[in-house]
């Protein structure tokens, strides 16, 4: 998850960062191993929401990232796949992810095209001081 989210810094802060605050909000981790590999080569975040705009429960993913050594090989494929069939399992009536824009991650969006998503809104954001 480290080149999804550089700004946790060492593991032991993404740890800690999902079990406080995430984990509580039901989200839940997967990942993709190769065989003889300790490590994810592959891992999404997610949670189930319900927002009135987007059906009664939704499969959102908040991360999906894969090791820039493993790029090309198939693993966020699957993991997709099998997020979707995690949503249906659950009793969702959609998969929703967000994903930021820029040339680099071109990518990543033929990706999600490639499995069947399609953009179905802006999304928004602005700053609030505190």
């Amino acid at each position: 998850m480290r080149p999804l989210r550089p700004q946790y810094g060492e593991p032991a802060a993404f740890v800690a960062r999902v079990d406080d605050v995430q984990r509580p909000e039901g989200y839940r981790l997967v990942g993709a191993f190769v065989d003889g590999a300790e490590d994810a080569v592959a891992v999404a975040g997610f949670r189930i929401v319900h927002l009135m705009g987007w059906g009664e429960r939704t499969l959102y993913v908040d991360d999906l990232s894969t090791h820039p050594d493993a790029r090309r090989r198939g693993h966020a494929r699957a993991l997709l796949s099998w997020l979707a069939d995690e949503a249906k399992r659950q009793g969702c009536d959609s998969l929703h992810l967000d994903s930021a824009v820029g040339p680099e991650r071109l990518d990543a969006h033929r990706l999600y095209f490639a499995a069947g998503m399609r953009i179905a809104s802006y999304h928004f954001v602005t700053p609030v001081a505190r």
